[in-house]
């Protein structure tokens, strides 16, 4: 198929057929490989994701890329294109299509976009995310610019980057006397939101780790939620990287890549010794071995999704929909409300390249604020001894200083 116009693509009854898949391989060298209908490896992702893994990116980067491809993949054959003769209007109906249609289901149930009453955080729409979107758009763009480098793709990258209002190219060359403008990185990327990181109340905190079943999943959670550290890092920590005797945890940065000693509480500690005992004689000691196990026969290093699925199924007990993401922020937003500690120092914790990123921790979250606009209500009403209007016939003024806590009962 050739290029379109808007009139001859119907992108309201286009049918995209859930062909393909990614799969996960126990190649170090390809983690993740993309396969077409026919069960096929798709070169010109393999050759990407090769090129990523180059850069540094770990597996589960790669994984989140192949993802975001296989859509792409799916709508490229669902309107019959190849992927070397795509173009601008393929890359705008799929942007388009992006933001129209629902996403795939498990068991054929549509999920809803609704608030938690115990957490405040909205659930999973029918349709992607911007954030997925805008993901989608970085990876895509990035697939042809190396493509268009090696000379293998289209002569034009069918995800341009947005030009100026005076039609510069974006990150064009200029004058050092000239203003800087603010500029978006993709054509085709949405707006994404600003939203403060969410923590976990202390009262929500301490009735999620009461209803952890297991040593395991207490070590777990207690260091988590007091050294920073994402969920991936402290899942791929090794049995000799724990100091018990320091109280330090050495994790691998999701970035760098480099180690990095992570400080923990002592009850951290104390959970993780007894899960040790627990699983003592029953899994391998070795220092180089992993230190997280699961609980049943055969024994097998605990796996992100397998921490996963443990954390949703406590959270399902109290109807909440935290993430693990949030004892992160759970953490630095404690140790930001420490006067004792540096911000600096929160920054190094969580491994922040730029100050500003930590700073977000230091916006007040909404409970706090609402607390703190209450308690203000009330001293303002103490300070006045009496109520601002006068009681309405018919109401006892004790009942209206027990309702409006002024007094005694």
């Amino acid at each position: 198929m050739t290029e379109t116009s808007d009139a001859s693509r119907d992108l309201a009854g286009l049918v995209v057929p859930s062909a393909g898949s990614v799969v996960e391989s126990d190649d170090p060298w390809q983690p993740y490989r993309l396969l077409d209908a026919g069960g096929e490896v798709v070169v010109p992702v393999a050759e990407y994701l090769q090129d990523l893994q180059a850069t540094g990116r770990p597996a589960t980067t790669q994984r989140s890329y192949a993802l975001a491809l296989l859509r792409w993949f799916r709508f490229l054959w669902a309107v019959g294109v190849p992927r070397g003769q795509a173009t601008r209007v393929e890359a705008r109906d799929f942007s388009r299509w992006l933001q129209m249609v629902a996403k795939p289901t498990r068991g054929g149930v549509a999920s809803q976009r609704r608030v938690n009453p115990v957490t405040g955080k909205s659930g999973p729409g029918r349709q992607y995310a911007p954030r997925t979107r805008a993901h989608s758009e970085t990876v895509l763009r990035g697939f042809y610019a190396f493509h268009l480098d090696l000379g293998t793709g289209p002569l034009v990258n069918p995800f341009p980057l947005a030009r100026g209002r005076d039609g510069e190219r974006v990150r064009a060359h200029r004058a050092p006397t000239a203003p800087m403008r603010f500029e978006r990185s993709g054509l085709y990327r949405p707006k994404i939101a600003r939203q403060a990181p969410r923590r976990i109340p202390d009262d929500r905190f301490d009735e999620l780790f009461a209803r952890l079943p297991s040593h395991r999943d207490r070590a777990l959670v207690a260091l988590w939620v007091s050294t920073g550290a994402r969920a991936s890092e402290l899942l791929g920590v090794r049995r000799g990287e724990v100091d018990a005797g320091q109280q330090l945890v050495t994790v691998v940065r999701k970035g760098s890549r480099a180690l990095q000693s992570l400080p923990a509480s002592p009850d951290a500690m104390v959970w993780l010794r007894l899960y040790q005992a627990q699983m003592d004689g029953l899994v391998e000691t070795e220092a180089d071995g992993p230190l997280w196990w699961t609980l049943r026969r055969p024994f097998r290093p605990l796996s992100y999704p397998a921490a996963y699925r443990m954390f949703q199924r406590v959270n399902a007990m109290i109807g909440a929909n935290w993430s693990l993401h949030d004892l992160r922020h759970t953490a630095a937003y404690r140790m930001a409300r420490d006067p004792g500690m540096p911000l600096t120092d929160i920054q190094w914790v969580l491994g922040h390249a730029e100050l500003t990123t930590t700073q977000l921790y230091l916006s007040p979250v909404p409970e706090d604020v609402i607390a703190s606009v209450l308690a203000h209500h009330r001293r303002a009403a103490d300070r006045a001894g009496e109520p601002a209007v006068p009681t309405a016939p018919g109401y006892r003024s004790e009942s209206l200083d027990v309702l409006f806590g002024r007094g005694s009962a």
